[in-house]
């Protein structure tokens, strides 16, 4: 499908500054079809904002039937426009990440869901993907309207340093259950990221098992950011990423391409048989 780009400025009750936050939406466009309506995903940014390669990665999303959303996180700090990819620029991306209330993240994802609902052409089934470039990709997956989310890297969420003051949560509200039940995750890592080591993953997939959230686990050979597609310092890997994609599309087209009605637990346990 082809596509186009708007944006939004939409007011932050948590902006010191008031200055507002900019959601780039990009979407189907259908000639011949002004009624048309699609699911809606979440992607949120790296730690240099909606750059090239994000909204790159939003397009080919959007291009097979969803419409995007990707907030601008920086909104206390500057305007929406992206951090370079150079020394200074992944500086003040790393230091906004951890001076950023996390009050602040959660509003940032509730507002994209609820800029995607209130859109015309989009259907209000919404599944959340964080390209998790550089930040920890697990910002939109507890919203109740969120039917399935697609993590890459999520690079903050063992230990519990993304934020300002009161830290990032997650894993105390996965053990908590406020994942069990709500939808489909699955958390994609680099066996070679530096950023979340081996003792992070298994930290992660045991708390994610014992709670018992409907999740899958992904391991590959790669580095850190091995999706990012411009200045990725060597590491990009366009066919691993290829077939990663592929994966997110059959979950998204599964879990909110299509209507299969509220979710039930049939009990019964797997027969054993070859």
């Amino acid at each position: 499908m082809l596509i186009n780009k708007v944006h939004y400025d939409l007011p932050s009750k948590l902006s010191p500054n008031g200055r507002p936050v900019r959601f780039f939406v990009i979407s189907p466009s259908v000639p011949n079809y002004p009624e048309a309506k699609f699911p809606g995903v979440v992607v949120f940014s790296e730690i240099y904002q909606v750059t090239g390669p994000v909204e790159r990665f939003a397009g080919q999303i959007a291009s097979h039937g969803y419409v995007v959303a990707c907030p601008s996180i920086y909104h206390e700090f500057e305007g929406p426009e992206a951090l370079p990819y150079d020394t200074e620029g992944t500086d003040r991306g790393n230091k906004y990440k951890i001076e950023k209330e996390v009050a602040s993240y959660d509003e940032d994802a509730k507002m994209a869901i609820d800029l995607l609902c209130s859109l015309k052409n989009c259907n209000g089934r919404i599944a959340g993907e964080s390209t998790g470039m550089c930040l920890g990709g697990h910002l939109a997956a507890f919203d109740q309207r969120v039917l399935s989310s697609v993590c890459f890297f999520a690079t903050d969420i063992h230990s519990a340093t993304l934020g300002k003051g009161k830290k990032d949560d997650s894993l105390a509200k996965v053990k908590n259950g406020d994942l069990k039940g709500k939808g489909e995750l699955v958390m994609i890592f680099g066996k070679q990221d530096t950023h979340v080591p081996r003792e992070g993953r298994d930290l992660i997939r045991k708390t994610l098992e014992d709670a018992n959230v409907t999740a899958s686990f992904i391991e590959v050979q790669a580095q850190h950011a091995f999706i990012r597609d411009e200045s990725s310092k060597g590491r990009w890997d366009a066919a691993l990423t290829r077939s990663l994609f592929s994966f997110l599309m059959e979950v998204f087209e599964r879990t909110v391409g299509r209507d299969l009605g509220p979710r039930v637990d049939q009990g019964g346990e797997i027969e054993h048989v070859c």
